[in-house]
């Protein structure tokens, strides 16, 4: 007996039921967007502890989960968690930021002189070799060297300021050590209970969906946060201690500000071998010897970075491209300020899954294949092959 089919009207009547759900659902969405959107941008001047200190709790969370297993309430797995927190925050207070200070304002202080050290071991050569090899022009070769160099300059010198600027910005405002710790204090101890009642308020009929959107959100962002935020101390501390090995001014400062920006694909790597080879060359020159050490830390910790730290701290579950990884660094940053900054990667992440999940969408849809029946291809999902 032939299995009964429902009528096109019916078919008819219930794409319309669902196009108009779907448009009542891409309003909701879209506006509640848009609406956050305005918010960070009306209050992103006084959000930065608020978000510090979520961003703290969501990075601590897995450490009260393990401590609550051990048998710990959820109060004392917070007090533990967060008493710790403070004693190493204050020990690298103490410690490590007197050194950095003292390094940052001497580095600044040596820079034009570096520099224009450097632009005399680059422009001494004989660059009439050159001429006569290649048919370069030795007079322009040598004035774009020095072009070079002295926008270079520029940049480096205009990059610190603003760096330091920020940092006393940052340790100007009294909030964000005051606030972060009590945000951080009460969002650790209600986080599984405020997920929980996110969850309630979802529409039983796409709670799933919705749980499934937001797994891959948690699985990118944790993956990123977690994951490369360990790997870029991790790498900081390797490329400062072995740049301290080869005896090199200023190696704690130049090897933790790569490691702290090798979040973004080579750029922190790269950004730490110019500076730390420009030093070595002022500093050790004509030692070659010396100079290739230096260089040596930075292959070695992108062959240790490359094939040991990031399959095991961060491996395929981030999903986040670097170009719109850096837009969206940018992007924030211009928009927001610091806040921005901090909530970029978190942003890029549930963008990036969002877009993954309407493609899908799309890709499922009668709008793409019309009345075909072909295939859809498959839509890539982080840590997913």
């Amino acid at each position: 007996m032939a299995k009964a089919t429902r009528p096109a009207s019916d078919k008819d009547a219930s794409r319309a039921d669902m196009s108009v759900a779907l448009r009542r659902q891409a309003l909701f969405w879209g506006t509640a967007m848009v609406l956050l959107i305005l918010f960070l941008y009306v209050f992103s001047g006084i959000l930065l502890p608020f978000v510090a200190g979520m961003a703290l709790a969501y990075f601590l969370d897995p450490v009260a989960d393990r401590l609550q297993r051990l048998g710990l309430s959820r109060l004392m797995a917070t007090i533990v968690i967060l008493f710790a927190f403070v004693i190493v925050l204050v020990l690298g207070f103490v410690v490590l930021v007197p050194i950095l200070a003292s390094q940052m304002a001497d580095f600044a202080a040596r820079l034009p002189d570096y520099m224009t050290r450097l632009q005399a071991l680059v422009t001494n050569f004989d660059p009439a070799w050159l001429e006569r090899r290649f048919g370069v022009d030795a007079a322009g070769l040598k004035e774009g060297l020095n072009s070079l160099l002295t926008s270079g300059f520029g940049l480096l010198t205009s990059l610190f300021q603003s760096i330091w600027n920020s940092g006393m910005a940052l340790v100007s405002v009294v909030s964000l050590l005051v606030v972060t710790p009590v945000v951080a204090f009460y969002m650790l101890l209600d986080w599984d209970r405020m997920i929980a009642v996110v969850d309630s308020w979802v529409p039983r009929d796409h709670v799933q969906t919705v749980r499934t959107i937001f797994s891959d959100i948690n699985t990118a962002t944790a993956g990123f946060v977690r994951g490369q935020g360990t790997l870029c101390l991790v790498l900081g501390g390797m490329y400062a201690f072995g740049l301290t090995l080869t005896g090199l001014n200023f190696s704690i400062l130049i090897g933790l500000f790569a490691g702290l920006i090798s979040f973004i694909p080579y750029v922190g790597s790269l950004t730490g071998l110019v500076l730390a080879v420009g030093v070595a060359f002022v500093q050790f020159w004509p030692d070659w010897i010396m100079v290739a050490a230096v260089a040596c830390v930075f292959f070695v910790g992108q062959f240790i970075e490359g094939n040991i730290l990031q399959p095991k701290l961060v491996g395929k579950s981030v999903g986040l491209h670097p170009v719109w990884l850096m837009f969206a660094l940018f992007a924030f940053g211009a928009l927001f300020g610091f806040v921005g900054l901090l909530i970029a990667v978190p942003a890029a992440a549930a963008i990036a899954v969002l877009v993954r999940f309407a493609l899908s969408r799309y890709l499922e849809s009668p709008l793409y294949k019309g009345i075909s029946n072909e295939e859809a291809p498959a839509v890539a999902r982080p840590g997913k092959d």
